[in-house]
């Protein structure tokens, strides 16, 4: 005696989802576009920022000076990236600890986010072999989680909480 079984497989065949035409666009353009493009355009996009930050003087804008932060002008409340274009600002001028003052935590990240970049970028175009800094899910979550604190600890009115308010 032989049992076959019949029907359906115990479960659904996976198809390929089809790509949309923008999708479609995108990965045609970044497959045929030179291996220069990217680094380049990131570049270009980080020599506007520094740019724009020595040509503005964060330092000595006043709450209501445009561009400000529409969070804390609705709300009183200092956003997680406050401070940052500020802390930015010192670091371009060499004053590490006024640049902590502002934004600690981006202060912080921008080592590592400069080397990733450069390792990045020298791999691409020269072929370097510069190890690459991979992060874990849980060290971006353990970066995440400490920002969301120490945004929450710099909204506090008192002492010693305080410090933390720009």
């Amino acid at each position: 005696m032989s049992s076959t079984v019949t029907g359906p497989p115990p479960y659904p065949q996976y198809e390929e989802p089809k790509q949309d035409r923008v999708t479609r666009f995108i990965q045609r353009r970044w497959r045929d576009s030179p291996v220069w493009v990217a680094p380049a355009a990131m570049m270009v996009c980080m020599a506007g920022a520094v740019g724009y930050t020595f040509v503005t003087s964060p330092t000595e804008a006043n709450a209501g000076a445009a561009p400000s932060c529409l969070l804390k002008y609705a709300t009183g409340f200092i956003c997680p990236g406050c401070g940052g274009t500020r802390a930015a600002w010192y670091l371009l001028h060499g004053d590490v600890p006024a640049a902590a003052r502002h934004h600690a935590l981006f202060v912080f990240a921008v080592p590592f986010l400069l080397y990733m970049y450069f390792a990045w970028a020298g791999r691409r175009l020269f072929g370097w072999k510069v190890p690459q800094l991979s992060l874990s899910p849980g060290v971006i979550g353990t970066f995440i989680a400490a920002w969301g604190v120490f945004s929450v600890l710099r909204n506090l009115p008192w002492a010693p909480f305080t410090a933390f308010y720009v």
